[in-house]
């Protein structure tokens, strides 16, 4: 089993990168310091204690802030945890999971269209039309234009 140091390449003790660690997460989240601790069932007084390295939470309260989102591992070692996700992303795994090959084929084109960086092309406006609708009947005109439907002349 890898032993975590207990001091870093900076000389910051491990409370200090565990209490700055918490605070990005705290941040990542969105959360002020009391709302952070509620999460874990703990006091801001001890938020802030915890963040600023006095003390370290212990592993009951880590256990609550999983449960809610917090990547723990990150906190714990600074190595994000990839299986992370909000509760949004995993119901997108879950529904992603559930579908066929071709299912998840068109949901990853959809996803890759979605983050294109390209503009869709303008729509050429005024351009005139001709069809035909019943026998006898043609329609002409812009677009934009009021429609015309008439008899054709003989």
């Amino acid at each position: 089993m890898r032993n975590l140091a207990l001091v870093n390449t900076k000389g910051e003790k491990l409370r200090q990168l565990i209490g700055s660690r918490l605070k990005a997460e705290r941040e990542r989240l969105g959360l002020n310091q009391a709302e952070f601790a509620a999460l874990g069932g703990a006091s801001k007084r001890s938020q802030i204690d915890w963040e600023q390295g006095r003390l370290v939470p212990n592993a009951e309260f880590l256990a609550q802030l999983a449960g809610q989102g917090v990547d723990v591992q990150f906190v714990l070692t600074g190595i994000a945890s990839s299986t992370t996700l909000s509760p949004e992303e995993n119901e997108l795994v879950i529904s992603y999971r559930k579908l066929d090959v071709r299912g998840k084929a068109r949901l990853l084109g959809l996803a890759d269209g979605m983050n294109e960086a390209e503009a869709p092309k303008p729509v050429q406006r005024n351009q005139e039309i001709n069809f035909h609708g019943r026998v006898g009947h043609q329609v002409i005109g812009d677009i934009n234009a009021p429609v015309y439907v008439g008899r054709k002349k003989k």
